[in-house]
């Protein structure tokens, strides 16, 4: 009866050990963004879209310009015109303004998707290294520090970076 209970409680023993070494699951942070915006295919990205929008601009600019020209031209013809081709002219100008707040909403949508489209992959890319990561180092859980209060752990910035091919 001395050896069952003996070895019941090296059995719990046992177990509660297994557990406790399980229940002290290692966990690492970093900071995402960060990691991200230091990825040189997010600055080449950036640095696309910024071209881009220059071209948007640019066009928006001109027909802009034009526009006003041809506002300030039919405001100096405006008296020597009838009533009926004043309206008619007022009509087009709206027209032409119309039509450059939609291509600048074009534009901003287009920009938008563009980012998107071209972060989707770059933040695959990050998410699967960070995962390489965290295994290779025996870490079950990274947070991103975004959400911490306090990140004292171990800081996986530096693998993942070189992971990834950044300096």
């Amino acid at each position: 009866m001395k050896n069952l209970k003996s070895l019941l409680l090296v059995a719990v023993l046992t177990i509660g050990f297994m557990s406790l070494s399980q229940a002290q699951t290692k966990v690492a942070h970093l900071n995402f963004d960060e990691l991200i915006s230091s990825m040189p295919k997010t600055k080449a990205l950036e640095a696309d879209l910024e071209k881009l929008k220059k071209n948007y601009d640019d066009e928006i600019k001109a027909a802009d310009v034009k526009l006003k020209a041809k506002l300030e031209k039919y405001n100096e013809e405006a008296k020597a015109q009838t009533q009926q081709e004043n309206q008619k002219r007022a009509q087009e100008v709206q027209a032409e303004e119309q039509k450059i707040y939609t291509s600048i909403q074009a534009a901003n949508e287009d920009l938008q998707k563009r980012k998107a489209e071209g972060l989707n992959p770059i933040i695959e890319e990050a998410r699967k290294a960070v995962a390489d990561v965290a295994k290779e180092k025996g870490f079950a859980y990274v947070l991103d520090v975004s959400t911490l209060l306090v990140a004292e752990g171990t800081d996986l910035m530096a693998d993942a970076k070189a992971k990834l091919g950044i300096k």
